[in-house]
């Protein structure tokens, strides 16, 4: 199994990124997938999750600015970030996670993860 990240830029506050995760060895369209985010000196914390219908669950803080996307045919996992935040840069990771309960904003911890890409780095200057 693999997960490569990529799309990670320096930018300025208010610009965009698309985030890219390719996968390889093992059926992506039936997993769950997610990206997490782990700023300076903060835990490492789940910003959207992905089941295999494609529903999403985003977290509070990046509402309104991010989106979780799949492309099963391709086995790629997008976040597209909007409307860029000082607070929001940080190493960015895709996840393959466990399947969940991930409706009503719920997002998987670290304990539903089975493999880590690694990591694509997201700086925003204001």
């Amino acid at each position: 199994i693999q997960l490569v990240d990529s799309g990670g830029a320096s930018v300025q506050s208010g610009g965009s990124l698309r985030l890219s995760c390719a996968t390889s060895g093992f059926t992506f369209r039936r997993n769950c997938m997610a990206w997490f985010r782990q700023g300076v000196g903060k835990e490492r914390e789940a910003v959207a999750v992905m089941d295999a219908a494609s529903r999403s669950s985003i977290a509070t803080s990046v509402q309104g600015r991010f989106t979780i996307a799949r492309d099963n045919e391709k086995s790629i996992l997008y976040l597209d970030m909007d409307n860029l935040k000082s607070e929001d840069s940080g190493m960015y990771y895709c996840a393959l996670v466990g399947c969940d309960d991930y409706t009503g904003g719920r997002l998987p911890t670290r304990g539903h993860v089975a493999r880590w890409g690694q990591g694509t780095q997201v700086t925003v200057s204001s």
